[in-house]
Parts: C-alpha cells; structure tokens; sequence
C-alpha cells in the first residue's frame, strides 16, 4: 500500500526525531529473519533503552539529514532495519551482538557512534564499550588508587614494627618453652 505525503512526513519526522537524540546507531540486514525472532529482537532492546525501525531507506536519508546519523546514509540499502541507542552508546551493538550468536542470519552494514561512521566489523568494540555506570566506577577506582595506595604506605612502618615486635616475642617464647 502507498504511503501518503503526510504519512511519509510524520515517518521523516519520527526517525528526524530518534536520530536527534541517538547517541548510536546500527544500520542492519534483515533478510533471513523470522518474524518470531524479530519480535524477539525488538522486546530485548526495548529492554536496554534501543529502539528498533524499518522504514524506507529514502525517508531513513531524509530523515538522518542535519543529524549526527547523516553518515549512514550511505550503507541505507536494500532491506534494513535501524537500531538507535539514546542513552548508553553501544546498547544498540551489544543487542545485536548478543542476538547475533544465536541468529546469523542477520547481517551489521553500519555503525554510527557520535557522528563516526564505523563498518560492521567495528561491532564488537562498540559492543564491549562499558555503559555510563561501569564507566563512572572504573573511574571511581582509579581516582581511590592512589588514595588508598598512599594509606597503605603511611600504615606499612606501624605494621613492620608490630610483625618484627610479634617475631621478637615468638623467638623468646620458642627459646623459653
């Protein structure tokens, strides 16, 4: 059935939208997959915050026009699906990793993250990017290193004296008993 002008606007507008605030996204190949396994798809990235279109790839390059997607535009052929990440860059590679290992079917072209263009293979480096809450622990612990790092040198003299005062009482126990 023909798509409307005002329905292939509203379209442009929603995807213009997504990919205004997708920090990332994935261009995909669908061929092979059942209609089962997509909906399986599509209810684990609800899950992690991605959200999963199909639309024409004519109004997909409309769309991503004046946004930091434009740079997919150009892997936008045949059929394909897009997977945008809004809060945690990498959300939508892992979804797609972790689907792909049980479906091979389905087939990365294109990465985007912050407006780079990256190829397929780029997906599991993007895939293993930590999300903002493991990021801001490791940060964490690697500003209390040196902190704990220090306290344990101040403590090392107090502690070496009571191990040599511990060895000194057990050597005169061992010569006395």
């Amino acid at each position: 059935m023909a798509l409307l002008i005002e329905g292939k606007k509203a379209i442009v507008e929603q995807l213009h939208d997504l990919a205004a605030q997708a920090m990332s996204a994935s261009v995909v190949d669908y061929r092979g997959i059942t209609a089962n396994d997509m909906n399986f798809l599509r209810a684990n990235a609800r899950e992690v915050g991605v959200t999963i279109r199909v639309a024409r790839n004519t109004l997909a390059k409309r769309a991503f026009e004046e946004t930091e997607l434009a740079c997919l535009s150009e892997a936008l052929l045949g059929p394909l699906f897009i997977a945008f990440s809004k809060e945690t860059p990498g959300a939508d590679a892992r979804v797609l990793r972790d689907f792909m290992k049980e479906n091979e079917a389905l087939e990365v072209k294109a990465l985007s993250v912050s407006g780079q263009l990256l190829d397929a293979s780029q997906l599991e480096a993007i895939a293993s990017l930590p999300t903002y809450e493991e990021a801001l622990a490791q940060m964490m612990s690697v500003m209390t290193a040196p902190i704990t790092k220090l306290v344990r040198t101040l403590n090392e003299p107090t502690a070496k004296l009571v191990r040599t005062l511990a060895a000194v009482r057990d050597q005169k126990q061992a010569e006395q008993g």
